[in-house]
């Protein structure tokens, strides 16, 4: 089910039911996502390089937009690539700490003021327990990747960590490791988090619930070598909070998707008003601007020569070399001779009268410009 056909739908009534709800960005990611690879949308036109051939076709344009499920796939997968690429010789921990139900209506009404209080505690808190663990004892590097939804797309503000077991101290150039699988308490984790966090909200003058609960949830999880962790927090970081082909059908003004369950690990669906399924796709549109992927200590883009450093003393062979290539962005193909073209102009309206070869699609990864 195309999502654009949802929108076309029921966005007259979508704004009237959420009006007040609504940020400029909503609006904005709404607009865009509707006119994504859209015959009324903007097209780019491309150009046959077999001079023998020299067709031009007007195809729709992305609108590459962040949360659209078609758009971006190739910077998502560059992302995935950069990462896999830092990759070390140690354990990768996964740990994931989550905000309390009481707290998000309180979250969402300040979305950019407490999702960036959320990583600066992060950071605090496992730069402080990696400086006094006594197998570590020094600085460490992680990744954090802010997700706000569940499984069900409700709204469930939690960030995810891959971390590597390992520490060096900046001084020294001391490098440690932490063996077997466990790194932190997660108990602890979440002790520290929930002081930290609620001593941040209270020096921000934002209001905390009297009802916010004194445990809340940490989860520190061994990831392996770590590659499969960052493939998983990748999924959502450029394409969206949904799939396309996870929306199973729109009937009767209800919109039915399928998600996975998290206990079971089966297929299950939900079913709910158009204007309601639109709402759920709203609440996770970031404030514009806002990072949703974040490096900290030896594994920030500022590090480069550090972590090759590492490398080379761990004996690590770079994942590129080991790749050879990384993968190019997808070419559009001509649809007459099937020679690769080229983008001679983007962004132009779509001519009244076209021949029917000018409506040939492409690939949707070439679309992502």
């Amino acid at each position: 089910m195309l999502l654009s056909t949802i929108i076309k739908e029921f966005r007259k009534s979508f704004l009237r039911t959420y009006q007040k709800n609504l940020l400029p960005s909503h609006i904005k990611a709404l607009e865009s996502m509707a006119r994504c690879r859209q015959a009324h949308g903007p097209h780019m036109v491309a150009h046959c390089s077999d001079h023998q051939c020299a067709k031009h076709v007007y195809i729709p344009h992305s609108c590459g937009h962040r949360n659209c499920p078609h758009c971006q796939n190739h910077e998502s997968q560059q992302w995935l690539e950069n990462q896999l690429e830092k990759r070390l010789p140690c354990q990768y921990f996964l740990i994931t700490f989550t905000l309390p139900g009481q707290l998000r209506d309180m979250a969402w009404k300040n979305q950019r003021a407490v999702y960036t209080l959320m990583f600066t505690a992060v950071q605090d808190l496992l730069k402080s327990f990696t400086g006094n663990d006594k197998k570590l004892g020094g600085s460490p590097g992680f990744t954090a990747i802010l997700h706000t939804h569940s499984r069900t797309l409700d709204y469930h503000p939690h960030i995810h960590v891959i971390m590597p077991g390992a520490s060096i101290n900046l001084k020294t150039r001391m490098w440690k490791e932490k063996s077997g699988k466990y790194l932190f308490s997660h108990k602890a984790l979440a002790r520290v988090f929930r002081a930290k966090l609620l001593q941040s909200f209270v020096e921000n003058t934002l209001p905390v619930p009297y009802d916010c609960p004194k445990q809340w949830v940490v989860d520190c999880k061994d990831a392996g070598n770590g590659e499969k962790a960052l493939i998983y927090l990748g999924r959502y970081l450029y394409r969206g909070v949904i799939r396309e082909q996870d929306i199973l059908y729109c009937k009767d003004g209800m919109v039915t998707f399928q998600y996975r369950h998290a206990k079971s690990a089966e297929n299950r669906t939900r079913t709910v008003t158009g204007e309601y399924f639109l709402y759920l796709l709203m609440l996770h549109v970031l404030p514009r601007g806002f990072r949703r992927a974040r490096s900290y200590g030896f594994l920030h883009a500022c590090s480069k020569k550090l972590i090759r450093l590492l490398q080379v003393v761990l004996r690590v062979k770079p994942w590129r070399l080991l790749m050879r290539d990384r993968k190019p962005r997808p070419s559009i193909v001509c649809p007459v001779c099937g020679a690769t073209m080229g983008i001679i102009a983007t962004r132009v309206s779509r001519p009244r009268v076209l021949p029917a070869i000018l409506y040939q699609p492409a690939q949707p990864e070439a679309l992502s410009m």
